[in-house]
């Protein structure tokens, strides 16, 4: 009877699939490393992992709810991050901060033109950026780092973007809990929200309900590559130094940590929430892999297994849920 009584819950939230397995692998990890993971310094950096990757991935689940894919976040990642330091020597890092979330919101409006003018597929249009940015990174690098002294991070500037601590917590997290805030506020309180997952479920039947399709797509593109590059800039407040690399790979994590949170990839149904639960699983579980000295580069291969099972988990909980 329990179990019957939950199905509607399920059918409204599919994100609790991903809650119930981030609880677990919390209870796990704490009970199997003998303090090593369960303690406020290693919470509190995994919550700031947690932030920077749950920036981006919020913006990618705005693009996965209009049906289409952005796999270019981890290089527009690394640009806002690189944009940010080599202006924050010169103006102030506010300033700086700003203009890396516009270096973002370009490349966002350049994949979301390419999309919507040319009727190219999003992931041919985004895998094509993701290597160009990229591409421009290590090129403008060199081989090395854009960096600022640790004596030079001062101030409430610095501060505010990544470069310290307020409440044992980095200020990343405070961030990431504003942006939250508002796009809850524009998906369930403006008429943004429902067209957007509108265009995700059927474009053609928004379009004939004068929904401009091409013009939503746009704008969650363009978000998308602001809240990728403001989270680069936050990182790089965090560390005080980027490379050409910076950002490598972790469009994987924010695409992963959107399927795990209940988004699905043909559009029209996203979960905030679930998509910040699936960020910090991730971000668990490489924490785990590495206060359990484990090699890193097993956490590609787990991410990878548990992208697929978490597909195949999120689509037998729905058919489940959905069974009389």
């Amino acid at each position: 009877m329990a179990l019957s009584a939950a199905k509607p819950l399920i059918r409204r939230h599919a994100e609790i699939g991903i809650f119930l397995i981030g609880a677990l692998l919390v209870i796990l990890f704490a009970s199997t490393s003998d303090g090593r993971w369960a303690n406020l310094y290693n919470i509190a950096t995994i919550i700031q992992v947690t932030a920077t990757l749950g920036l981006m991935s919020l913006g990618v689940a705005l693009v996965i709810g209009t049906g289409e894919i952005d796999i270019s976040v981890g290089s527009t990642f690394g640009m806002g991050a690189l944009a940010y330091l080599w202006l924050a020597a010169h103006v102030d890092p506010l300033a700086a901060a700003v203009a890396a979330a516009i270096v973002g919101a370009a490349i966002g409006l350049l994949n979301g033109l390419l999309v919507t003018r040319t009727s190219t597929p999003s992931l041919i249009v985004t895998l094509g950026t993701l290597m160009i940015f990229r591409g421009i990174a290590i090129a403008l690098t060199e081989g090395f780092s854009f960096s600022i002294p640790y004596a030079g991070r001062k101030g409430w500037s610095y501060f505010l973007l990544g470069g310290d601590d307020f409440l044992d917590f980095n200020t990343a997290l405070y961030w990431l809990i504003a942006v939250v805030a508002v796009l809850l506020v524009m998906l369930k309180a403006t008429p943004f929200g429902n067209r957007l997952l509108a265009v995700g479920g059927s474009a053609e039947s928004a379009h004939s309900r004068g929904v401009r399709v091409g013009r939503i797509k746009l704008s969650a593109f363009v978000l998308c590559g602001m809240l990728a590059a403001f989270a680069g800039t936050l990182e790089a407040g965090k560390l005080g130094f980027a490379d050409g690399s910076m950002g490598r790979l972790m469009e994987l994590q924010a695409i992963a940590s959107c399927v795990l949170g209940g988004c699905v990839l043909a559009g029209g149904r996203i979960s905030l929430l679930g998509a910040l639960m699936g960020a910090f699983v991730l971000s668990s579980i490489q924490s785990y892999l590495v206060v359990m000295g484990v090699q890193p580069q097993w956490f590609v291969l787990i991410l990878g297994v548990i992208v697929v099972l978490a597909a195949y988990g999120d689509k037998s909980l729905r058919q489940w849920a959905l069974r009389k």
